[in-house]
């Protein structure tokens, strides 16, 4: 009978068990707690950790040490391995991928080619386990899993969101290296305190789920990206949080509401302004004798300055502390503010995810956009029947609520690549109207005067877009969608997409309100970046048109390009929002210009001289700088993205 298998041990816990209360088994290099909730233990990141080593262990490595010694020598006469086949990346080899993880492109550039992309899997793999020795060198496809899986602590991401994209562009790199080898970003160290990573044996390995959250927890603990702070920390009733009342400076409070509601509640009409600041008086006369209705109202106020906070603080850069008291202020009443009904719980639910969308710390983003979808699928909020007879105030309240969750729901699952909640083929009501809260009552609308455009015209403009979105990810990133097209009705559902989008910027509100000079939706920039980036994402590889050809990407080169100034444009005006959505849309247009520019058949040296690829590249350097700040992940982006710009600019320069 074997002996059981020494291990060496932490002489204290882990960090997520100490935080937690559980007993800790200390086994090294992670725990069995961390190993059974697939998460990365604290001990693969510590260097201080001290530890005791059993004799029976470190014979054990002596033993392996001594096989992988011996494998090594028998592998160095074995014979090299047989010639691969190679395929180009051109209109005579079409690829199609059902799955992100199913995509392999194979190929080798050469001056007829569009493209030089080798074998996603023609890595080593000879069976050796990971080590413990290197950090594994950074990839495009591990950083964008990183980034958006960090928003939601789950595994999958779909066609949308770019992960094939990322392989693909780093695949295209090979054009950069003297001998046309895969370009391997050296290991980027700088604000990252682990000491040692898994050194993987092929690049497929960079994609092992057990890398990213459980889909039992809500909230990502893995540090890189927002920091190792769990819900629980922040969230857990305390003494001064259960006894905290609002701030006495009136001027202050007035100026988050009023931020909420240029920023937060224009994108998502969710709250009455008028009736919500009417609860906020009656708190402020009558805090020590609440009436009936205050869980609701309460909660409404304390997520109102939480969310105002937060946006403010993404836009400002400032820290968020001041933000998480007051959401976890108004947990307190959240339970009591569900049981008013399916409409007080839409908006519970729906606040919270709005203030995820700017903090991370909060609820997961893609369970509660599911959840409040499906509740008001249940309530038929989609369907014409149910607003028969009803107050036209009302009906406009409940039209306000659904489309909201309709464009959360597209903005989140088209990021992470993921079905709909909400289907468009469901829904037979007309959005709500673009007139302020005074013009709707119970019997009719007034006419808004057209010198005064509403608020609401621009909530009802981005829905818009969202409905586009939805188009795009159907028609052009779905297999069942585009599997029977001839490539003639391929071309005429891109151009037919181009054009809505066109018209989409032509339709623009005009003029823009101008009640906060910080909040970007309300400057033309914002709508130029969306539409860019919109623009991207149609011309990039897809299953709709597989392969590249000069036309589209040239057009693809200009929207990354132009999508990266937009940004740096509200970037100077301190009106660019630095959340992880607009961090997951710069990453994804700084992939689209690297690859626009590598990919193109002429010479690239020529490329990089004729176009501003380098200059916009830096632009983008310059906002993962600012990035950084608050998320750790975005400097170990930069340096990627720096080396390249570095290797474009000596290739520019090599025949000056």
């Amino acid at each position: 009978m074997a002996s059981p298998i020494a291990t060496a041990r932490a002489r204290t816990s882990c960090y997520r068990c100490h935080k937690r209360k559980k007993r800790c088994d200390r086994a090294l290099p992670s725990c069995s707690n961390c190993e059974v909730a697939h998460v990365r233990c604290s001990f693969l990141d510590d260097d201080r950790q001290t530890a005791s080593y059993p004799v029976a262990y470190v014979r054990g490595l002596e033993r392996r040490v001594r096989d992988m010694e011996k494998r090594m020598a028998s592998k160095s006469h074995m014979p090299p391995f047989a010639d691969e086949g190679h395929a180009s990346l051109n209109d005579d080899h079409p690829y199609a991928h059902s799955t992100m993880e199913d995509m392999q492109i194979l190929g080798q550039e050469d001056s007829s080619t569009f493209g030089a992309v080798p074998n996603a899997s023609a890595a080593n793999s000879s069976g050796d386990f990971p080590t413990l020795l290197q950090d594994p060198p950074p990839s495009f496809v591990g950083e964008l899993k990183t980034l958006s899986l960090e928003a939601t602590a789950e595994r999958h991401l779909g066609s949308t969101s770019g992960v094939s994209f990322a392989r693909l562009t780093q695949m295209v790199l090979r054009r950069l290296t003297p001998d046309k080898a895969d370009f391997v970003f050296i290991n980027h160290r700088e604000n990252y305190s682990g000491a040692h990573l898994f050194a993987f044996n092929s690049p497929s390995e960079l994609l092992n789920p057990s890398l990213f959250e459980s889909l039992n927890d809500s909230v990502s603990i893995h540090p890189i990206l927002f920091g190792d702070v769990v819900l629980s920390d922040i969230a857990e009733p305390s003494a001064s949080v259960a006894d905290l009342n609002l701030p006495t400076d009136q001027a202050y409070i007035d100026r988050l509401v009023e931020f909420y509601f240029a920023h937060s509640n224009t994108l998502y009409p969710i709250l009455y302004r008028d009736e919500f600041l009417q609860s906020l008086r009656q708190v402020r006369e009558n805090s020590e004798h609440p009436t009936m209705n205050s869980s609701l109202s309460l909660f409404r106020i304390w997520m109102v300055l939480a969310i105002g906070s937060t946006a403010y603080s993404s836009v400002s850069l400032s820290e968020e502390s001041e933000s998480l008291v007051y959401y976890s202020k108004a947990l307190e009443y959240l339970e009591q503010a569900m049981e008013f009904g399916e409409m007080a719980a839409l908006e519970v639910i729906m606040l919270q995810v709005s203030y995820s969308f700017f903090n991370q710390l909060g609820p997961n983003t893609w369970f509660l956009v599911g959840l409040a979808a499906r509740l008001a699928l249940g309530m038929g909020l989609h369907t014409s029947s149910t607003y028969i007879g009803m107050p036209l105030d009302m009906e406009q309240r409940r039209k306000r609520i659904f489309f909201s969750i309709y464009m959360m729901d597209r903005v989140v699952s088209n990021a992470l690549g993921r079905p709909f909640a909400v289907h468009d083929d469901d829904i037979d009501i007309s959005p709500f109207v673009g007139v302020d809260d005074e013009n709707i009552q119970a019997d009719g609308i007034h006419t808004q005067s057209s010198l005064q455009p509403s608020l609401l015209a621009i909530p009802l403009h981005i829905l818009a877009l969202r409905k586009i979105a939805s188009k795009i990810a159907k028609q052009v990133y779905s297999n069942r969608e585009t599997a029977n097209l001839s490539s003639k009705e391929r071309e005429n559902v891109l151009h037919t997409l181009h054009k809505e989008l066109i018209d989409w910027r032509r339709g623009m509100p005009f003029p823009l309100p101008d009640i906060n000079s910080q909040v970007p939706h309300l400057t033309t920039n914002w709508f130029d970046f969306n539409y860019y980036t919109h623009i991207a994402l149609l011309y990039r590889p897809s299953p709709l048109l597989p392969t590249m050809d000069q036309e589209r990407i040239k057009i693809l080169l200009e929207a990354a390009s132009m999508s990266l100034r937009q940004a740096f444009n509200m970037h100077q005006q301190r009106r660019f929002a630095y959340n992880w959505l607009n961090f997951l849309s710069l990453f994804t247009s700084t992939l689209s210009l690297i690859y626009s520019t590598t990919v193109q058949p002429d010479n690239l040296v020529t490329i990089l001289k004729e176009t501003k690829a380098i200059d916009d590249l830096d632009l983008a350097i310059g906002l993962f700088d600012t990035f950084g700040v608050k998320f750790p992940a975005a400097n170990k982006i930069r340096g990627m993205i720096a080396e390249i710009s570095r290797r474009y600019k000596d290739l520019r320069d090599s025949t000056i």
